[in-house]
């Protein structure tokens, strides 16, 4: 038997160049937070890397996991490499794969059991736009074009015998507008 899932991604906040969350990251992390205080989390599963563990914290949930696959990394490279992936190395790239399909293996389907859930991964911009693109059944090259904004909220809902549902993306409802910012420059990609 299995349940509904509810996963709920988010992009880290606003982050300075030593990893932590800048000033304006952590009052991103707090209003996302404010946010999501009122559906029942059962888990935050949150990248390694600093900026998205001081976004996690920020959330309540029952428990809080570091899960390398929740990383930021470039999920697929398509041939040619388009000239913002060349940076990558090979061994980059091929443990981007890897890691996108571990993430969509254990996210990307309803729960086992009969207990609809609601999880929350922060992550990074590249993993939000894979599970999207995964949610819409695009070929796997359509992530370049998808971009999460600072602390946006993505829900995609998996139920059983149904295609997964995008219910919300890069969402910023719940931040005020000079907060509302993708952290990229036009055209660029950050390494």
């Amino acid at each position: 038997m299995t349940a509904t899932r509810w996963l709920y991604l988010a992009r880290h906040g606003d982050a300075a160049e030593t990893g932590g969350l800048t000033d304006t990251g952590r009052e991103q992390a707090k209003l996302l937070a404010e946010r999501l205080s009122d559906v029942p989390l059962a888990i935050v599963t949150h990248s390694p890397l600093q900026r998205a563990a001081e976004t996690a914290a920020a959330v309540h949930a029952p428990s809080t996991e570091i899960w390398a696959a929740a990383g930021d990394y470039v999920p697929f490279v398509p041939d040619p490499v388009p000239p913002v992936l060349e940076g990558y190395t090979p061994q980059e790239r091929a443990d981007g794969a890897r890691w996108a399909a571990e993430a969509l293996d254990r996210f990307a389907k309803p729960v086992e059991g009969d207990i609809e859930t609601h999880e929350l991964v922060i992550t990074h911009a590249f993993l939000v736009a894979w599970f999207v693109r995964d949610a819409l059944g695009a070929p796997p090259e359509r992530w370049l074009g998808l971009n999460s904004a600072n602390c946006a909220l993505t829900v995609i809902r998996y139920t059983p015998d149904r295609p997964p549902a995008l219910v919300l993306f890069n969402d910023l409802s719940h931040l005020p507008p000079e907060l509302r910012w993708t952290g990229f420059s036009s055209g660029l990609v950050p390494r």
